[in-house]
C-alpha cells in the first residue's frame, strides 16, 4: 500500500507555504510531497530548496492558477496524490486510511475528506453536506456518493485526474472543482466522502477575498459545457437575475471555447446534478 503524493499549488505565499511543509513533513506516513510554485515572485521555490530539500519543486514561468495542480499530478510517481492548499494539512493517519480505501474499491476514483477548520477546529458545511449526500451510489463506495469536492483536502488517484485532464487551464481558483467532478463522475470513476479522512484548513481573510465574481463565471462555465441546454439556460438565467453581471460577462467572454468543448454529461451524471439542485 502506497501512500499518496501530496500536491500543493502556491503563489507568493511563502511564509504560510513553509509552515504547512513542516506540518505534512511531521506526518507518520512521511508522504512525498510535489510543490508546484505558480510564477511567485517572493522566493517560494528557493526557501523550499533551503528548508525542505527532499520536497520536489516545480518552477512554473507563468501563473496557471488551479492547473498548477495538474502538473504536480503529472509529477508525482505513486498511483495516489492528495490534494492541499499552501494553508491547508493532514491529521496524521489521514493519508493511510485513504489508501486502505482505495485498495479496496477499485474503481474509487476520489475521496474528499472532512474538512476542519482553523482556528479552532470548526467543522466546514461543505463536508457536513457530503456526510449527508443523498446520491445513489452505483458502485460500492466507502462512505457516501458524492459529485464534488474541495481540493484542499481531497485524495484521487492519479490516472483518473489525468484521463480526465485534470483542472480546466482557464478556470483558476474559484469553483474549479466542480467540473472535474462530473468529468471524473462521467468517465465511470466513484467519488466518495470519508469522515475519518481528515484534513485542517486554514484560511486567511485574504484567501476569502475577491471570489465571488470567479465562482459565478466558473459554475456557469460548467453548466454550459456539461449541462443540457434548458439546465445551461437556467443557469444563465439565474445569474442575470441576480445581478450578477460582471461574473456574466466574463463568462460571456468564454463563448468560442466553450462552443468547442461542450460536452453533456451522461444522463445518470445529470441525474445527481438535479438531485443537488433539489429539482430530481
Amino acid at each position: 500500500m502506497e501512500i499518496p503524493t501530496i500536491v500543493i499549488a502556491s503563489r507568493d505565499r511563502r511564509a504560510r507555504l513553509l509552515e504547512t511543509l513542516a506540518l505534512l513533513e511531521a506526518l507518520p506516513e512521511r508522504p512525498p510531497i510535489v510543490v508546484v510554485d505558480n510564477a511567485s515572485r517572493d522566493g517560494s521555490a528557493d526557501a523550499i530548496a533551503r528548508a525542505h530539500p527532499q520536497v520536489d519543486v516545480v518552477r512554473l514561468g507563468r501563473d496557471s492558477g488551479s492547473a498548477a495542480r495538474t502538473v504536480g499530478v503529472e509529477a508525482a510517481r505513486t498511483p495516489l496524490v492528495a490534494f492541499n492548499d499552501d494553508d491547508s494539512w493532514w491529521e496524521p493517519g489521514a493519508l493511510t486510511r485513504a489508501a486502505e480505501y482505495f485498495a479496496a474499491h477499485p474503481r474509487l476514483g476520489l475521496l474528499a475528506a472532512r474538512i476542519v477548520v482553523e482556528p479552532g477546529a470548526r467543522p466546514d458545511p461543505t463536508s457536513a453536506a457530503m456526510q449527508d449526500s443523498r446520491l445513489p451510489a452505483r458502485m460500492p463506495l466507502p462512505g457516501p456518493a458524492v459529485l464534488g469536492f474541495v481540493a484542499c483536502g481531497a485524495v484521487a488517484r492519479r490516472e483518473a485526474i489525468l484521463g480526465c485532464g485534470g483542472f480546466h487551464p482557464r478556470y483558476g481558483f474559484g469553483g474549479e472543482e466542480e467540473l472535474l467532478a462530473v468529468d471524473l463522475a462521467a468517465a465511470g470513476w466513484g467519488l466518495a466522502y470519508a469522515d475519518d479522512v481528515v484534513a485542517h484548513h486554514a484560511p486567511g481573510a485574504a484567501t476569502r477575498q475577491g471570489r465571488s465574481a470567479r465562482v459565478i463565471r466558473n459554475d456557469l462555465w460548467s453548466a454550459w459545457l456539461r449541462r443540457p441546454l434548458p439546465r445551461a439556460l437556467r443557469a444563465t438565467l439565474d445569474v442575470a437575475r441576480n445581478g450578477d453581471l460582471a461574473a456574466l460577462a466574463g463568462a460571456l467572454r468564454g463563448a468560442p471555447w466553450i462552443l468547442r468543448e461542450r460536452r453533456v454529461a451522461p444522463r445518470e451524471v445529470e441525474r445527481s446534478l438535479r438531485i443537488l439542485e433539489g429539482s430530481a
